[in-house]
């Protein structure tokens, strides 16, 4: 642990932020998490940075939750039969925190991605508009809007999931795809042609495969021009509208 005192609980996102950064620091397989061991680095992690107020809600119930799925995991694993087959079914406690894991790496390499978008534009020099190619992409975003203001939106929905729905030690057996939540966000602007909040294409008890694959449905759909994000003013929320 003497690389991480180097290192505040400023410096991440959240604790799933903080437990990637265990996990790969410790060069542990995600997949096979040793829970006694990542639960005691995260315990220590904690202890030598005084919590503030305002993120120690969310630390203190992944703490609790480790310590949870820890206690499970020491305890003899008893099976489930399964009711149709008749099979023996033994429930490994860790699997619903490596799912959020995986899930939240996604969401990481989704955001990476906004952020590498957001440089390259940075980058571009716009010319006037009498002048500007027909074939250019449109940009995903009105103008006065950038990338960050999306990723904050984000930022904020996965802090508020994680709040209102502890780590669940149960396997989530729903699957998402991209072009279900295209449909279901294309739907909901075709009733509501003024546009929709972006808080209102997700809800709070979703798992958070359902929020990453939201949002890369408002990616795919603003890239494909069927939507646009626009932001009515600074620190508003932002407003998700139909293309006309």
């Amino acid at each position: 642990m003497n690389n991480e005192l180097q290192i505040k609980l400023t410096d991440f996102e959240g604790p799933l932020d903080l437990l990637l950064h265990l996990i790969k620091s410790s060069e542990m397989d995600i997949y096979d998490i040793p829970i006694v061991a990542i639960t005691e680095q995260y315990m220590d992690f904690l202890h030598q940075d005084k919590l503030a107020l305002d993120i120690a809600g969310e630390y203190l119930v992944m703490a609790a939750s480790l310590m949870q799925i820890k206690s499970r995991y020491l305890l003899p694993n008893r099976p489930t039969i399964d009711l149709e087959t008749g099979d023996e079914i033994y429930e490994d406690p860790r699997q619903g925190l490596v799912e959020q894991l995986l899930e939240y790496r996604r969401y990481q390499e989704a955001a990476l991605s906004l952020r590498t978008r957001e440089e390259a534009r940075q980058q571009q020099f716009t010319r006037a508009p009498a002048l500007m190619p027909t074939d250019l992409d449109v940009n995903i975003v009105a103008p006065g809007v950038d990338l960050d203001a999306l990723q904050t939106a984000f930022n904020n929905m996965i802090a508020r999931q994680q709040i209102a729905k502890p780590v669940s030690t149960t396997i989530q057996k729903e699957t998402y795809t991209i072009s279900e939540k295209w449909q279901v966000i294309k739907h909901k602007l075709s009733v509501n042609p003024y546009g929709v909040l972006f808080t209102e294409l997700f809800t709070l008890d979703s798992n958070p495969d359902e929020y990453v694959t939201t949002f890369l449905a408002i990616l795919e759909m603003a890239k494909h021009q069927e939507l646009l994000i626009e932001q009515p003013k600074m620190n508003d929320e932002l407003l998700i509208k139909p293309r006309s």
